[in-house]
């Protein structure tokens, strides 16, 4: 397997050819016309095509890697048990924000290392631009303009005292736990602000400094997140489950991920606390 960050070059362009099959759904008259999958959630002409772009260009590069789709089978989905190493894709996070028309809505695509994810890319469709991280090197944006990509170091923002708290959240997710940890932090921290978006745009929002804890408390799967780990670990964040422990990959027959905290400053002595809080 070669080093991570020149596996960058052939992902942007993935990325890039993914996205455009997808902003031509997005931008056609039938982009609202999806079918029903077996949990209720919607499945776009987009998510398909998408699907099988990522999945030729990725076992192209890698021949040598499996690869885990929110669209494979459910006989690869049974066979990833084995894999020690994996790309875990979703080719289009966000689907209820593409039919709704809001434009926020991402391809995630990780690489999972003995249930860890080692790079994470974020890709932004309609904005053309991306999010990559590799955990102990780096973090970057990159923007696609005049046949290029311009690169960007990112890194998230401490938390300082004094200034208000950016919890970033979903605008389609209000529920009470959700509510109890806005209360508790404004009680210990004091200002709360709150910045809503779809699909994991709020793991990118965090790693370039556009906030400081992103709580997740309903449902999600292992390829809403991967990506999002790694870009927010490689900009100095972490992602956390409820007991306080970075989240693993693989490790059991469902793929659902637990609830979490994405916390851009973790050293910080308010994350301690509320995790003690969620033990007690």
């Amino acid at each position: 397997m070669p080093d991570l960050q020149s596996q960058i070059p052939p992902l942007l362009q993935l990325c890039l050819e993914a996205g455009g099959l997808i902003c031509d759904h997005y931008h056609a008259p039938e982009a609202d016309q999806y079918q029903s999958k077996g949990d209720d959630s919607p499945l776009t002409r987009a998510d398909v095509d998408s699907h099988h772009c990522l999945l030729a260009g990725l076992e192209a590069m890698t021949p040598r890697l499996p690869v885990l789709s929110e669209e494979s089978t459910e006989e690869d989905q049974a066979q990833r048990r084995e894999w020690p190493r994996y790309w875990l894709v979703d080719p289009l996070d966000g689907t209820k924000e593409f039919l709704a028309r809001t434009g926020e809505f991402t391809i995630n695509i990780a690489l999972i290392a003995e249930h860890k994810p080692v790079l994470g890319v974020l890709y932004l469709p309609l904005e053309q631009a991306a999010y990559v991280g590799i955990p102990g090197v780096g973090a970057w944006h990159y923007q696609y303009a005049d046949e290029a990509w311009r690169e960007t170091p990112l890194a998230a923002r401490s938390l300082q005292q004094g200034k208000p708290l950016m919890v970033l959240a979903s605008r389609r997710h209000r529920g009470p736990r959700l509510m109890a940890c806005l209360e508790w932090l404004g009680e210990h921290w004091g200002e709360v602000d709150r910045l809503d978006s779809g699909s994991a745009l709020k793991f990118c929002q965090l790693a370039e400094g556009k906030g400081d804890l992103y709580p997740r408390f309903t449902p999600c799967c292992e390829w809403d997140t991967a990506a999002g780990q790694a870009l927010v670990e490689a900009a100095g964040g972490q992602v956390l489950g409820l007991d306080g422990l970075p989240l693993r990959y693989n490790c059991g027959d469902s793929l659902m991920s637990p609830n979490f905290y994405a916390i851009a400053d973790p050293a910080h002595a308010l994350w301690s606390q509320m995790l003690r809080r969620d033990k007690a």
